[in-house]
């Protein structure tokens, strides 16, 4: 693959140039009908790189999306040439699948409702709400459970970065001082970055060795630092009330299905568009960063600290919206529901007319 890539960079130049003299031919011969033009190019995925991206201040039409979309939301690698080639890692028009339902993305699947596009079938939401707790987890979790059921009703931010998503010590330490300052009850899950690109983040041995000196000792009344919980679970406690999220796009479903308002918070893939969504064409979450990602500039406390009081203490517009959308979320399943007649159209034109 590095092979391939490399053969193709060095064909840019060449190619650069060939389009460049037959542009000059066409605008020396404009007068002749018999001049040829360049009206297009078909570039297959193994050769976009041949595609200097577009001026990061200019913003992108994108079909379902309502508003336009600002390039540092899109995925890192497309915005990364080196990464997106020496990983062999390459963007496609068709983006991520995705879970959907009709009344959470209307104008996203009516702007697939084309002949141009295989027919969509919007079954969401489909969720994994009881994932089995493991043994070696069992008493953290409890813990956490006896702790969120002292806590009055939707009082608790979770923070909790998906199995994939951990952040570097000094981000780590900018999370601390904001929700010392923000003074709000929380649950953060803490994950330890992987040590290499072939494991995954890990519980720490010691969290007092990532986070600020006393922290612990001063928020233990106000909150519980632990490692990897069963998200769905604690979502679905009536002590939750707010969500700072990667905003994965099962942990999105997650949090809509418990009527729980995210804070966002994206890390990588595809987040950065996912917050995008929520925030400005659904309005169902509130802003911490949309485009956040690895070796961004850090997220100050004072940043931390506004946004999630914003979110616990007077987001009642995004909570009550979110509310309404976990209703639609249960509606969409029910029987003759947006989901439920899509699944059975599905089943029909998969199984062969007897």
């Amino acid at each position: 693959m590095g092979y391939i890539s490399l053969l193709i960079q060095n064909h840019k130049p060449h190619v650069k140039n060939a389009i460049t003299k037959l542009m000059s031919s066409h605008s020396a011969e404009s007068n002749s009908s018999n001049s040829d033009r360049v009206v297009g190019f078909f570039v297959d995925m193994f050769c976009t790189s041949m595609i200097e991206f577009i001026d990061l201040g200019t913003e992108l039409s994108i079909p379902g999306f309502v508003n336009s979309v600002p390039p540092p939301v899109l995925p890192t690698a497309v915005l990364n040439r080196r990464e997106m080639h020496t990983r062999g890692i390459y963007p496609t028009r068709e983006g991520t699948p995705k879970q959907r339902f009709r009344e959470l993305e209307r104008h996203a699947l009516d702007s697939l409702n084309t002949s141009q596009v295989p027919q969509v079938y919007p079954i969401g939401p489909v969720l994994d709400l009881y994932e089995p707790t493991q043994k070696r987890d069992l008493n953290q979790y409890e813990s956490v459970i006896r702790w969120l059921d002292d806590q009055p009703s939707s009082s608790v931010m979770l923070l909790c970065f998906g199995s994939m998503g951990s952040l570097s010590g000094p981000q780590v330490r900018e999370i601390a001082y904001g929700l010392e300052r923000a003074g709000v009850r929380f649950i953060w899950a803490l994950r330890e970055p992987p040590k290499s690109q072939l494991d995954l983040p890990s519980d720490h041995a010691n969290v007092e060795d990532v986070l600020p000196n006393g922290f612990l000792e001063r928020t233990c009344e106000l909150g519980m630092v632990c490692g990897w919980i069963p998200q769905a679970q604690i979502l679905a406690h009536q002590s939750i009330g707010g969500f700072t999220s990667h905003c994965g796009w099962n942990s999105i479903f997650e949090s809509l299905w418990y009527g729980v308002p995210i804070a966002t918070w994206p890390i990588y893939a595809e987040q950065q568009m996912n917050a995008f969504e929520m925030v400005k064409e659904l309005r169902l979450a509130i802003e911490i960063r949309l485009d956040y990602r690895e070796g961004s500039d850090l997220v100050m406390g004072e940043e931390v600290d506004i946004s999630i009081k914003r979110l616990m203490n007077g987001g009642d517009v995004v909570r009550g919206r979110v509310k309404e959308m976990r209703e639609k979320s249960r509606i969409a399943l029910m029987e003759n529901g947006s989901s439920y007649q899509a699944l059975g159209v599905l089943i029909r034109n998969l199984v062969p007319k007897i």
